[in-house]
Formats: structure tokens, sequence, C-alpha cells
């Protein structure tokens, strides 16, 4: 049905899964923000978009000291005021028609983003459990000294309590930034644009759908073919720089299909580890994004792309050996932006791949040293934090077994015999070799068909808003840290 307000005029996006729209046509972002000092905040409330977010929906902690970079202060505030912050969330559950799910945007290093962020995840599995979760990590880069102590308890929760989590590290960010952007010193500002790149990009299908893996269920169910493996390794190509001019960008040649497909796989464009180690791939999942009359003439070179792509992955034994593919819609450009990128294509792979071991080997022996010197416990150990979250050093221990334990399951999901020691049906299923599956290139039928109000699927948002959204997200050691809940 018709969703503009011009009459027979059909909009192919839907604004409404990251966006509700109020009486007088305003559109309020489905996030919560929540910080524990006002700095951010305030922040994005002076900008030229204060009104973009409605104030109802930020929390900021009462003290405003922020959370001292301890896990467990976060935590604690988190416990002493969650009815408030439960009450944020389910106000914006009563303007969902259906909701599919949460997605949380946190960093792992911090106070507020490990340990509250910790706090919310339990509560979404505990009051929510079928619904999925979802979340934007970022792990830093050894700015705090008691970062170790802080990813170790958070990536608990991260294991046990999520579906997925798409995962990025801040050493990354500023490599890729630092060579893709040509910037001498890449600054937080400038890995947030990277991130929020990637989420517009994994946000497409949902926000201008077709006919596949319009959903979060689908993609997800595409990507984790069992729990029990379930980060998420990004890679996004190409990155131009925001002032790239119209003299410099007639020297740049417009990506095609074909390139981006092969692009994406270039161990350097990965957001996760600086490890040289390709890893083994589980699952593979690329969005390419164009202009739909651009894919469809290009459907020729895009499978032999994925012909190639297929040959140069390296898939565990048992899974399938398919790069799911689905094509998302090119928001127009600012008319004052060049050319290349109006013309030009871009993608972002998503693999589950074991090539996130290698940070996690490097947090967990990061974590070894600290706790062999008993280094900085003075901060954790606190008689006000044993009675809210219990013994903590039992904590410390057993968010070290977890992760330990989900080190040796990537590990063990190299091989063959994981099928069996699993015992999963469903990882049977997903092992048979579909490659063919869900590539279909759009027609010219498709591109034309109008999007229907679909009530089983969420509504989304516009390109430009959702990268606004979600600004300040990677993790900018004393500046402040920012948690943002989506719901979709």
């Amino acid at each position: 049905m018709p969703i503009s307000q011009d009459e027979g005029e059909y909009r192919n996006d839907r604004p409404g899964v990251f966006f509700s729209q109020g009486s007088t046509g305003r559109y309020t972002p489905r996030a919560i923000l929540i910080d524990l000092e006002p700095r951010v905040i305030n922040s994005i409330r002076n900008k030229t978009n204060d009104s973009l977010f409605d104030p109802k929906n930020c929390y900021v902690s009462s003290e405003g000291g922020g959370a001292a970079n301890r896990w467990a202060e976060g935590y604690m505030n988190a416990v002493h005021n969650k009815e408030e912050v439960l009450d944020m969330i389910n106000r914006q559950l009563d303007g969902c028609d259906n909701c599919e799910g949460f997605q949380l945007l946190h960093s792992v290093a911090g106070g507020t983003g490990s340990g509250f962020g910790s706090f919310l995840l339990e509560e979404l599995s505990d009051n929510f459990p079928k619904k999925l979760v979802q979340t934007y990590s970022v792990f830093g880069a050894s700015e705090v000294v008691v970062q170790p102590y802080n990813t170790v308890l958070t990536l608990k929760r991260l294991i046990e309590q999520t579906d997925a989590n798409i995962i990025v590290d801040n050493q990354s960010l500023m490599s890729i930034a630092s060579k893709s952007l040509q910037l001498l010193s890449p600054s937080f500002k400038d890995a947030n644009k990277l991130i929020s790149t990637v989420m517009s990009a994994a946000t497409n299908t949902l926000r201008f759908p077709g006919y596949s893996y319009n959903n979060l269920t689908s993609i997800l169910s595409t990507l984790v073919p069992t729990p029990d493996l379930h980060f998420l390794v990004p890679s996004y190509t190409p990155f131009l720089p925001d002032d790239l001019s119209r003299a410099v960008a007639k020297k740049i040649r417009s990506s095609t299909a074909y390139d981006v497909i092969l692009e994406v796989l270039d161990k350097k464009l990965r957001m996760c580890s600086n490890s040289t180690n390709a890893g083994t791939n589980i699952s593979v999942f690329d969005i390419i994004l164009g202009q739909r009359n651009t894919i469809a003439s290009q459907a020729e070179s895009i499978q032999r792309a994925l012909m190639k792509a297929k040959d140069r992955i390296n898939f565990a034994p048992w899974s399938s050996s398919a790069i799911h593919v689905a094509f998302g819609s090119k928001p127009g450009v600012d008319a004052g932006k060049s050319s290349v990128q109006e013309d030009s294509m871009s993608g972002l792979m998503l693999a589950n791949s074991t090539s996130v071991v290698p940070l996690l080997v490097k947090i967990a022996n990061q974590y070894d040293q600290l706790m062999r010197r008993s280094a900085f416990l003075n901060k954790y150990v606190n008689s006000d934090y044993d009675t809210e979250i219990g013994d903590i050093m039992a904590e410390f221990s057993d968010s070290r077994e977890v992760l330990q334990e989900q080190m040796d399951e990537y590990s063990r999901s190299e091989t063959i015999e994981y099928i069996q020691e699993s015992g999963d049906e469903d990882i049977e299923e997903n092992a048979k070799d579909d490659s063919t599956a869900n590539n279909k290139i759009p027609s010219e039928s498709e591109k034309q068909a109008p999007i229907t109000n679909d009530p089983d699927t969420s509504n989304v948002s516009n390109h430009s808003n959702t990268e606004d959204a979600n600004e300040n997200v990677a993790d900018e050691t004393g500046q402040g840290e920012k948690e943002d809940v989506d719901m979709q």
C-alpha cells in the first residue's frame, strides 16, 4: 500500500523500523541513549539535530561522574536504576507493532559500555527471551589499564546473552581510516564514521527491502548456524572521504559489483584483529549496494566474482561453502558530493570466522598477566559490589572460563569432527552446499515493484538519519561513553 502522503506515490524505504512517526509527521529514532556522565549526550543535544532524539529516551546518571572505567561501577549503576531504564525500553516497545529484536551499540573497554551494557544484555535476555539481541561491540586498543578485566567480564555476557555480535576493534579502525580516508592521524570521529557506514550497510536490506533478507531473523539465521558461534567480523569497501573533490573523483575508477565482491576479501579491510591469518569461515554474507538497474546489468560479472571468491575463501569442512548475497539499494547522494560516490558500487561482508580468535587470545593473555599480579583488583573488590553482584572474584573466574570455552569452540569448528561432536541437526542442514542460494540478481520487474505493508515485518529508517543516530560509538577513553539501544 502507498505510504507516501502524495496520492499514488510509493516509497522504497520503510522508516518505521528504526524511527517512529508522530502526529505531526516528525520522525524520532527508536533509540535509547545511556551514559553515566553527561558530556556526550549533551553534545548530541546541542548539535543542529538536537530535536532528533526524544529527551525522554536519554538516561544520564544523576551523579554525573561516570563509571571510572570500571565494569563493576557501571553494572552497579544499572542495578540501582533498573526500573527507570526498563521503563524507557517498555515505552518504546509500546510504540512497536511487531518488535523483532534489539541492537546494542557499546564499547567493551570502559565502565559504562561494559558494565551497564552487561546488565542490559542480561535484562533483555531475561525479560524478552523470544526477541533477538544483536550488538555492535567496540574493542579498545589498550587505552584503559583495566580494560582486560572489563572486556572479559563483558565477553561472558556477549557469549551467553546474545544472538549475534558484530565485532570491531579500534586498532583496525584506525588503520583502515588512515589508509582508506588518507588521514595521517585518524580521530575517534573518523572511526565512528567507519562504524556508522558498516551499520548503514548491514541494515540496508531492512530499510530498503527486497524479496530476501528483509528482516533481522533471515540475516542472522544465514550467519549463525549454531548458537555457540555468533561473532561476526565486518569488512567494507570502498571508504571514500566526504570531502572528495570532483577533480580528484575523476581520477578514481568507480567500483563495480565484481570489484566489491573480491575486494572485501582483503584481510586489511577486516575491522577486527590485525592478524594476517585469514581464518576459517563458517558462513559469509555479502551485501552489495548500488542502483538497482546497475546491479541488474552486472549479473554475469557478479556470478563470475562469486565463483572466484568462493575459491579464495577457506570454509570449515562441515559448513556450507556458499557466499550468501543480498542486493541493497544505494540511497540518494547529496548534490554536492562527487559522482564517484553516486555511481560507484559498495559492499559489506559479514563473516562468521575464526579470524576473531586472535583478538580473543590477546584479551585473554592481557587478562591473565594482570590477574597473576593481582593488579588493580582493589578497584573491583568492594563490599558494595559483593552485595549486588556476588563474589566479584568468582565472577572473574567464571568469565575467564567462558571466554576459554568460546576460543576452544571456534578452534574445534575448524575440524570435520565438529559437526559430529555438536550433534546439531540444524548444522547438518546448513552444511549442505547451496552456493547458488539467495544470489538472485534483481530483475527489471523486481526493481520497480512497490513495497507493501507487511504486518509481520518491522519497518525502517532512511540512510542519513541512520548515521546520525549512531554517532559516538567508538571507545573514546576519557571522553565519555554512550550506550545506544535500538528497537527493531
